[in-house]
């Protein structure tokens, strides 16, 4: 919808109401206004300037009202509406109508009561006089006419067009009030007493700003002026049920009140508001009632016409809210309705601006009524009319005031909440008050509802009964002017935010004699209004007056450059403020430098954002009083603010806003003369290189704590070297990040190293510095991070120059990774980089580098003595080459010697930590493995080689294990994740012998391979494991061969392998030719009770076996333990291996045979009592001690005596028998037998 062009609140003319400019299309204005806001009035006024000849513009006018022509049932023409139910004219219909169709831009036609025209709207759509409307707005009828419609804020038809002009009527402001009462009373001797009741009553005057209420209010204060004392008005006219109270008592015969009279009439009122009818005829209404309600002003009469030639009386109440306390007053006086039928009619309307959902009913004010007349003092009133029955009347009153306080618990939206608060408010009941005011939410929303004066001076009424602060949040609120003035001395207000497009300068100016009143306030925001320099100033005088205000926000008011400063001059007299946001206010550049002025001058703020659209002030209130800080100077800078200056850190950030070389001049000339600085963005301006190369040189001196952001300012590759340059004898540098592509350019700073004092303070610092930064440096390092730059060879030579002054500040971090070096840069920056000293890390990833160049980066470990680590991984081209972390970090604790011990210190460090290369994802092909290693061979050690590729083939890794006793520095080499074939255990195993610094060897499921390679100085003995490699019988001799080559084997690990009975059975056979003198773990080999029995069978001719164990359950464990010489007991642990009958006599052979075995231990092995029987009585053994136990889970009861006289069958004669005592056994059966 449209919206006339005039400034809020100013008078508007009736020729403003008509853009008589327009000649195309259809031209409506629709008038908005809540009842008695004078619609109808104008309407009429309208028609009557138009007839004194003051609308030239307009040949032809005609006013309809929608209560009549909701009468009308048939469907008319053009023609008919105007002629037939307006005037007819003199000469013929058709010709008059042709010239008006021809004329048609010179003809209004005004509807009165569009909000009207939804009532009789049945099931099948608008009725005829509605779908006649719609046509003449569109344009279909009389093309070019113009349309004017009346209406209440609410649903409104969807045949509006939306280029239609929507006007809101508002109500009177203080002087237009005193002015109606002037022309009331004219030269009354009342008028002077009239003005005074207004101006002592604060109720009533807001009341009047209804202008229907204030004719009201001046008749009963020209009715009660004469017999009561002044001042009285207070008493007798505090809401506007008693307001109309009192008028249907001045209307009435003094001394007598038409009771019955009365009630009738609000029994017709009633009727009327349920069935939508504010038209009656004479069959509605019994005649005496028409007479009384002629009589006493309260009916009005008019003719109806109702066809061509026929028209009939009709009767209206004066007003409809007239209608509605009528109806209020049957509904709590009659004998007729009891109070169950009444408190169906308290309940809350919702006044969303809505165009699809619930028309607007006839009763607005009809609860509210009802809840005045709950109020006591309208008690006798009601009582007169209800002849007597007080106790019905108290009973109806208790019942409204009972359905209040249920809604008053209620979550309601923000509507319901002003019509709750005006019901509470007639009501004058304290307790209810402060139950609804308690009741209310800490935020309050209001959006998108029209609001008058009367309606927030209500809820300021019902806030004066609330403890804790409140929120008030108005958004898209059509506001009267002079609304904001309801809200003086209103203390629970914390937050108050309007955003409307309706808020003009006479609302800033009402704004500002309020808010220095509200104690509370800590938040202001007026936010998309049309606030000029004229209500700012108004404002800005106003807020040094509310001290305790800590944000502030005049976002999107598009104000000018002038009015921004005159805003910031208030910062220093605002002493708690934390944040004044100016966004969306389209500022210039000379501005914003003003305004940066502004943050580095003013002692309190803290940061100035500004970005686009964003201008944003942060600010930290000092310690001081209030009263001090108020008695400071404006922006002038006195000796105590200078020592706060210098205290205090700013953050400055300007994104985006079109910042040039000049501009940065200007910028750096202001900043050296500031606080420090804990972060400057300048990001997305044009500053391009000039710009930049300034802003770097004088970061050094502009003390920034942490961070200095110059991206998106059009830096160039050639503008890279002098920022380098500029940058190179800046000591706090912590990191520097330039990505041309990613158009980025940050410079992270550290503290001042001079700052740091003590190894305490320098740890401290540390922990603070992880937490701000992102690179987690220690002190003395920096990072040079110059990432997809498109840097080439042929400019390495002169950023090495350039790096060249930030070497000696500390250990430099160096990334070059997304460049375009190639091979020939990489094998021009290895010539370089001795010239660079120490480095901590160099990255060179993604430079499409060749694997030739890649391998010649190998020999930086002969060239670059801080060079520790390098990680290459070649298909994703990362390329990391690092240094020792540790030293560096005992460096920056500072706990190294002094020099020289240093220096010797550190050359012991470089001897002890192994260098290490991490060459992954390669084509390790025999080639690039023989160059590999022969460039190796010149690495200081001890080093540690880490290979991974997709497949590493046999020849490959015969030619890598073929170079090893070719690099006596290595001391560890790994394959990680390589694929290798079946042959590679041989090989590997066969290396145990060609190599003897091979400690142990480790390979796992033909992937990972892990060799260690002993020093000078350890002792002798090898490991080896090849455990998940697919292992078979077919595999045994020839492993075992080359295993027998090896001097001595402490541990051989051939778990997880396919071996089986008989690979194990094989494997047994040729122990005796392998040298072990540790464990043997043959697990996970899919073996039966077969292995184990052999197991035993195999004992004796394995003299160097001391312990065997064998698990054949889900343990799956088969392990034996070796020693260096024969060993003369042995012990044997059997586990779940499920024998059968069919072998207790081969086991009993095998322990028979093995002469040096002193203990079995039979775990869960399936052999019961009979079964162990027949094993002790097979068993045949020399005399000697033999430890049997068997531990058995079998129910079975086993005793002892029968145990032992099996035993006597392997027992030498004894002399004495050992007496035992009888037990039961369930779980756990122990037999020892000592053989003499």
């Amino acid at each position: 919808m449209g919206d006339l062009k005039v400034e809020d609140g100013a008078d508007v003319s009736i020729s403003d109401l008509f853009n008589t400019r327009v000649n195309k299309g259809p031209r409506v204005t629709v008038l908005l206004g809540k009842a008695g806001m004078g619609k109808t009035t104008l309407a009429h006024r309208l028609c009557q300037k138009w007839a004194e000849g003051h609308l030239n513009c307009f040949q032809a006018l005609f006013l309809f009202e929608f209560r009549q022509l909701n009468l009308i049932t048939r469907f008319l023409t053009p023609s008919e509406l105007l002629f037939d139910l307006y005037l007819s004219p003199e000469s013929d219909h058709d010709t008059v109508f042709q010239y008006l169709e021809k004329n048609a831009d010179q003809v209004l036609l005004i509807f009165d009561g569009l909000d009207e025209a939804l009532q009789p709207m049945g099931p099948d759509g608008p009725g005829p006089v509605l779908t006649l409307f719609s046509h003449l707005c569109n344009g279909t009828l009389l093309p070019g006419c113009r349309v004017m419609a009346t209406s209440r804020p609410g649903k409104l038809p969807a045949c509006l067009p939306a280029e239609a002009a929507m006007v809101h009527m508002l109500g009177f402001d203080g002087p237009r009030v005193e002015e109606y009462v002037n022309h009331f009373f004219s030269a009354q001797p009342s008028r002077e007493g009239a003005l005074v009741e207004l101006q002592t009553n604060g109720r009533l005057r807001s009341l009047c700003a209804v202008p229907a209420l204030c004719q009201v209010a001046c008749l009963c204060l020209h009715h009660l002026l004469p017999d009561h004392a002044p001042g009285q008005s207070v008493a007798l006219l505090p809401t506007m049920t008693q307001l109309y109270m009192q008028m249907v008592l001045a209307l009435s015969p003094p001394g007598h009140l038409p009771t019955s009279s009365l009630l009738d009439l609000g029994e017709v009122a009633l009727r009327g508001l349920e069935t939508g009818k504010v038209i009656f005829y004479a069959k509605d209404i019994a005649p005496p009632l028409i007479a009384f309600g002629a009589t006493h002003s309260l009916l009005t009469s008019f003719c109806v016409p109702t066809g061509p030639g026929h028209q009939q009386t009709g009767y209206a109440f004066t007003h409809l809210s007239l209608q509605e306390f009528l109806a209020a007053l049957h509904l709590m006086a009659s004998p007729k309705v009891n109070k169950d039928t009444l408190t169906q009619y308290v309940t809350l309307h919702s006044r969303w601006v809505q165009r699809t959902k619930a028309r607007l009913g006839l009763s607005d004010h009809l609860p509210t009524f009802l809840a005045g007349l709950a109020s006591c003092t309208c008690r006798p009133f009601l009582s007169h009319l209800a002849q007597g029955n007080e106790d019905c009347v108290g009973a109806k009153q208790a019942a409204v005031v009972q359905v209040l306080k249920k809604l008053a618990t209620r979550k309601l939206t923000g509507p319901k909440v002003v019509e709750l608060c005006h019901c509470v408010d007639e009501t004058q009941e304290p307790e209810l008050a402060s139950l609804t005011a308690q009741s209310l939410p800490y935020q309050l929303p209001f959006h998108n509802f029209p609001l008058t004066c009367t309606d927030l001076a209500t809820l300021t009424n019902i806030l004066e009964h609330r403890e804790a602060p409140i929120h008030l949040d108005f958004d898209g609120c059509p506001l009267e002017p002079h609304c904001p003035e309801a809200l003086v001395g209103c203390g629970q207000i914390e937050n108050l935010s309007f955003r409307s497009r309706k808020c003009g300068d006479t609302f800033a100016e009402a704004l500002s004699r309020s808010l220095p009143t509200m104690g509370r306030l800590q938040m202001l925001g007026l936010a998309g209004s049309k606030i000029t320099a004229r209500g700012i100033s108004h404002l800005v005088k106003a807020l040094p007056l509310c001290p305790q205000l800590k944000e502030v926000s005049f976002r999107d008011n598009q104000l000018s450059d002038q009015v921004v400063l005159n805003i910031v001059e208030v910062l220093p007299h605002l002493p708690r403020l934390r944040k004044l946001d100016l966004s969306s206010n389209s500022i210039c550049v000379s501005t914003l430098l003003c305004l940066a002025r502004v943050a580095v001058t003013c002692p309190t703020v803290r940061m100035l954002q500004a970005r686009e659209a964003d201008l944003i002030f942060l600010l930290s209130p000092p310690t001081e009083t209030t009263a001090e800080l108020q008695r400071a100077p404006d922006l002038q800078e006195s000796d105590g603010q200078r020592k706060g200056a210098q205290s205090r850190s700013l953050t400055l950030r300007l994104q985006k806003c079109q910042l040039q070389v000049h501009d940065a001049e200007a910028l750096i000339a202001l900043l050296q003369e500031g606080p420090h600085l804990e972060e400057v963005d300048l990001s997305g301006n044009q500053l391009e290189d000039e710009g930049c190369r300034l802003m770097a040189e004088a970061a050094s001196q502009l003390h920034i704590a942490r961070k200095l952001d110059l991206s998106d300012n059009g830096l160039s590759v050639a503008g890279v070297h002098c920022v380098l340059r500029a940058v190179s004898a800046c000591w706090t540098l912590a990191e520097l990040h330039i990505s041309l592509q990613h158009k980025t350019v940050i410079f992270m700073f550290a503290q001042e190293p001079e700052e740091q004092k003590g190894p305490q303070e320098r740890a401290a610092f540390l922990d603070s510095l992880m937490l701000q930064m992102p690179s987690e440096l220690p002190l003395s390092s920096r990072r040079m991070r110059l990432t997809h730059c498109g840097l080439q060879a042929k400019h390495l030579e002169q950023l090495c120059k350039a790096l060249g002054g930030s070497c000696h500040l500390g250990h430099l971090h160096l990334d070059f990774s997304g460049n375009a070096l190639g091979d020939e840069g990489a094998a021009r920056l290895a010539q370089l980089l001795p010239g660079l000293g120490a480095l901590q890390s160099l990255n060179l990833s993604e430079n499409g580098l060749s694997l030739d160049a890649v391998l010649g980066l190998v020999q930086c470990f002969s060239t670059l003595q801080w060079l520790f680590r390098l990680d290459i991984s070649f298909e994703s081209q990362h390329i990391l080459l690092r240094g020792d972390k540790t030293s560096r970090d005992m460096w920056a604790t500072g706990s190294l010697p002094d020099f020289p011990a240093a220096a010797e210190f550190l050359g012991f460090r470089q001897r002890c930590i192994p260098r290490s290369l991490c060459l992954s994802e390669c084509p390790l092909e025999p080639p690039s493995l023989t160059r590999l290693c022969a460039t190796l061979k010149d690495c200081p050690g001890p080093l540690e080689l880490q290979l991974s590729c997709e497949f590493l083939s046999d020849q490959s890794l015969e030619t890598l294990l073929d170079c090893l006793p070719q690099l006596p520095q290595l001391s560890l080499l790994q394959l990680s994740q390589t694929g290798l074939s079946p042959k590679s255990p041989f090989l590997l195993a066969n290396t145990l012998s060609l190599c003897p610094r091979v400690k142990k060897v480790d390979l796992r499921s033909l992937h990972h391979a892990t060799l260690h390679f002993r020093s000078n100085q350890e002792e002798e003995g090898m490991c080896c494991g090849f455990t998940g490699c697919s292992l078979s019988q077919e595999h045994v001799e020839s492993f075992c061969w080359l295993l027998s080559k090896c001097k001595d084997l402490s541990q051989v690990d051939l778990s997880a392998n396919l071996l089986g009975d008989s690979g194990l059975r094989c494997l047994l056979e040729c122990l005796p030719q392998v040298p072990i003198s540790g464990l043997l773990d043959l697990s996970h080999n899919s073996v039966s009770q077969e292995s184990a029995l052999y197991l035993v069978e195999t004992l004796p001719s394995c003299p160097r076996v001391r312990e065997a164990s064998v698990n054949l359950g889900s343990e799956q464990s088969f392990r034996i333990h070796f020693s260096r010489e024969d060993q003369a007991g042995k012990t044997l642990r059997l586990s779940e291996c499920s024998f059968r009958p069919e072998h207790v006599s081969r086991l009993a052979t095998g322990l028979s045979q093995s002469l040096q075995l002193t203990e079995l231990t039979l775990t869960q092995c399936c052999l019961g009592q009979k079964q162990l029987a027949i094993l002790l009585s097979l068993v045949g053994r020399p005399a000697g001690l033999f430890s049997l136990r068997d531990s058995t889970r079998h129910t079975e009861k086993l005793s002892f005596p029968r145990l032992e006289a099996c035993a006597l069958g392997f027992k030498k004669k004894r002399k004495k028998e050992r007496k035992k005592e009888r037990k039961k056994v369930s779980e756990d059966t122990e037999l020892r037998t000592k053989i003499n």
